[in-house]
């Protein structure tokens, strides 16, 4: 699976309406939900952002359009002969460490991507009424992640737009960097956090975390997120 890169040192949202979905098309895509939802109980159709094109304006100017729907619609992507496949919005954080390397995590068995590595982070979600969905929403979100996660508490104005990536189904994926921290730091915040978390029985969304400073590290640790070897090998690259 190959993945773009895009310059984005500014990042302009633009909303527009959610393509119409045909009555056949709805139907299967219905069906196709409620099989994966009597495999994985824990899916929630709740409210999404999907992403419906990406163009690069002008030299680091960034416009990403985007439309509010739901988990199931993602379940189009089945459906064959479906106008509308929709790719989705999501962000992440790159935790350097001091030393050399970035903090990477394994998804639980209750996620959407579970047992596959992946950077901290999570789809983008709709804002709340009267709120705007721009960089600095997103850039909200990815310290939230990364803080729900890992256990990390980072500022916004902490995090750089570091780089956009499309990928599978043309899922676009905003990637922030954040400044380096002693890794025992970053583990004790994610032990803790998961200690917690099984005192009051639930399970932490990313059940393990490892440093990883190249993409054969990547490889041995096991599946992972089609985007996560290109990334780290391009952040190892500016980091040389």
């Amino acid at each position: 699976m190959t993945v773009t890169f895009f310059d984005a040192l500014a990042l302009r949202l633009v909303r527009a309406p959610m393509p119409q979905v045909d009555h056949a098309a709805r139907v299967a895509m219905d069906q196709f939900w409620e099989r994966a939802l009597s495999r994985q109980p824990a899916l929630f159709d709740g409210p999404a952002v999907a992403c419906l094109g990406i163009e690069q304006l002008q030299a680091g100017e960034l416009c990403l359009t985007w439309a509010r729907t739901s988990y199931r619609y993602r379940a189009l992507r089945q459906v064959a002969g479906a106008s509308w496949k929709p790719a989705s919005m999501f962000v992440t954080v790159l935790q350097p460490v001091d030393g050399g390397g970035v903090i990477v995590g394994r998804s639980s068995g209750g996620t959407a991507h579970p047992g596959r590595w992946a950077l901290p982070g999570g789809s983008v979600e709709p804002p709340a009424a009267g709120r705007p969905l721009d960089a600095a929403a997103l850039r909200r979100h990815a310290v939230r992640e990364l803080a729900e996660e890992v256990g990390l508490m980072v500022g916004p104005d902490e995090v750089a737009t570091w780089t956009v990536t499309q990928g599978a189904h043309g899922n676009v994926g905003v990637h922030f960097l954040a400044p380096p921290v002693p890794a025992e730091l970053v583990l004790n915040h994610h032990r803790g956090l998961t200690e917690a978390g099984r005192a009051r029985g639930t399970v932490p969304e990313l059940d393990r975390l490892a440093v990883v400073r190249s993409v054969d590290d990547v490889l041995e640790l096991g599946e992972a997120v089609d985007f996560l070897a290109p990334v780290l090998a391009r952040h190892a690259q500016e980091c040389c």
